[in-house]
């Protein structure tokens, strides 16, 4: 099958190399920033372009893996009228291509991706909608080909997983940001929490969110969660995030038993 890629950064590059990977030919890379594109096709030895009046017109499918806010203007060029559409956002709904084009769906794998870090493919849910059977049956060959799991969804439900995953992994991570900045005010680097945070990360295979919880929180020890909030004086904005997220802890805790 013949692909075009729209765009050239984290989700594109991954999603590029999945589908070389499963016999498919990139035919061309677009992107308007001239650096991402040259990187990314240089890596696939495909030819790239910066221009969109340039984008290849005799692909099978087209994959739009930009920005949220790139989508809509995208979505409105004249492009292979008769080929297949298809954006990765999880929070964007297929109905953006209504009247724009006329095979689209929705190819939407849920994982965090940055450019240079490597992630197995195969071990990503892909969640796919399509707009007719055609589309529905081309994205099932193709998640089929590129992942071992993948599920039909339609917009209202990858907008609910899509907020789950910025829970579970953008906020976490700014948590982290938050820790390494503490762990440094008590002279250490952010090394020494890393233990700690495989270890909780690898619970969830073993345990539910609900039974991996331990903590002064879940305790209701607030000798603890005093002292901590002591520590926490000249941030404000950590003092709250850190009362908030421990009444949530406990409140569920009292729900559940």
């Amino acid at each position: 099958m013949k692909v075009v890629i729209i765009g050239a950064g984290n989700l594109a590059t991954h999603l590029s190399f999945a589908l070389k990977a499963a016999g498919h030919q990139i035919v061309q890379i677009f992107s308007r920033s001239q650096n991402s594109a040259s990187e990314l096709a240089g890596k696939l030895n495909v030819p790239f372009i910066i221009d969109a009046t340039s984008i290849n017109q005799q692909a099978d499918i087209y994959f739009y893996a930009v920005s949220d806010d790139a989508l809509p203007s995208l979505l409105s060029l004249d492009i292979a009228p008769d080929a297949i559409h298809v954006h990765t956002a999880g929070s964007v709904s297929m109905d953006l291509f209504i009247n724009k084009k006329k095979h689209f769906g929705v190819f939407y794998p849920l994982q965090t991706f940055s450019k240079n870090k490597p992630v197995d493919f195969k071990k990503i849910p892909v969640f796919i909608e399509g707009s007719d059977k055609l589309v529905e049956d081309m994205l099932e060959l193709l998640s089929g080909q590129m992942a071992e799991k993948s599920y039909k969804a339609d917009s209202a439900q990858r907008l609910k997983l899509h907020v789950a995953a910025v829970f579970a992994s953008n906020f976490v991570n700014h948590l982290y940001n938050i820790s390494s900045d503490l762990v440094q005010t008590a002279g250490f680097s952010f090394e020494v929490l890393k233990p700690l945070i495989v270890e909780t990360a690898d619970k969830i295979n073993y345990l539910s969110p609900s039974d991996a919880q331990t903590g002064p929180a879940k305790r209701n020890d607030i000798g603890v969660i005093n002292n901590h909030l002591d520590q926490l004086v000249e941030s404000s904005d950590l003092r709250s995030l850190y009362q908030a997220l421990t009444k949530m802890i406990f409140d569920k805790q009292v729900h559940q038993s």
